[in-house]
């Protein structure tokens, strides 16, 4: 066990040996600290946290009551390998939020980057990749191996399917379940969710520009008028230098067999 000198840790915590407590952490009342945990600077666990398992958390993350960071995952393929949970800088990580280490099956790592905001009972099951500046409002479920890339944003009572990938930028909103992978910068709604535009808001407030909004309205409409793939297959051929349409074109066309939300 190595806690810096400068840490505090209530003396109702249990910290296990082999632990890593950086420099400036602040361990609450009732915490449970495994013995493969390593908190990096100035991590804060409020009260009632319990972190096992392989884990690491980024400095500056803040992790309130009763939240479960590391435990093994709820699939039933997991034999007991020793699998990590990476969990980046400068989280803010609410009440009974629950993120599980990854499985051998599906890389054996589960990786939430740094900025993000996961709000109480919010789930991030085993093997997940979630980018920075994410955030997941309450209640939000993401099931196994889904991919969420920088600045998404879920909406409450919100489900994601295994598998899912969410592109830059797009937009969940509350009470929907995605069910198939959602173009950078879209908007998703409904209960079965379905792409129902672009996450106007979001674009302007990341310098995109009436020429840019345009050009992405345009692509939506040529996507929705055929075969999804085949497209933005020809969209692609034709060439764009908006950087907005080429990411959503690369995204579409990438490494991925998966089906698509499409626009109504």
């Amino acid at each position: 066990m190595s806690i810096d000198p400068t840490a505090s840790v209530h003396p109702s915590s249990v910290i296990e040996a082999g632990a890593k407590i950086g420099a400036g952490c602040k361990i609450g009342p009732f915490c449970l600290i495994g013995p493969e945990v390593t908190l990096a600077e100035g991590v804060e666990l409020k009260s009632h946290v319990s972190v096992t398992g392989w884990t690491d958390i980024g400095a500056g993350t803040v992790v309130y009551p009763f939240a479960s960071l590391g435990q093994v995952p709820q699939d039933l393929k997991f034999k007991g390998e020793r699998t990590r949970l990476i969990i980046g800088a400068n989280n803010r990580i609410r009440e009974n939020v629950t993120m599980n280490t990854g499985t051998e099956g599906g890389g054996g790592i589960t990786r939430v980057g740094d900025g993000g905001l996961f709000m109480a009972n919010s789930h991030v099951a085993h093997d997940c990749q979630i980018g920075n500046r994410v955030i997941l409002a309450n209640s939000v479920a993401i099931a196994g191996h889904c991919i969420l890339e920088d600045e998404v944003i879920v909406g409450g009572l919100s489900g994601v399917h295994q598998f899912v990938r969410i592109g830059h930028g797009a937009m969940i909103g509350a009470v929907t379940m995605v069910t198939a992978d959602v173009i950078p910068h879209g908007l998703v709604q409904g209960p079965r969710g379905v792409l129902d535009g672009l996450n106007l808001v979001g674009l302007k407030r990341r310098g995109a520009d009436r020429g840019d909004l345009h050009a992405l309205r345009d692509l939506l409409h040529d996507l929705g008028t055929g075969s999804f793939r085949d497209s933005a297959r020809a969209r692609a051929d034709e060439g764009s230098d908006n950087k907005y349409v080429r990411e959503v074109l690369d995204f579409i066309l990438g490494p991925s067999d998966r089906s698509f939300l499409a626009p109504r």
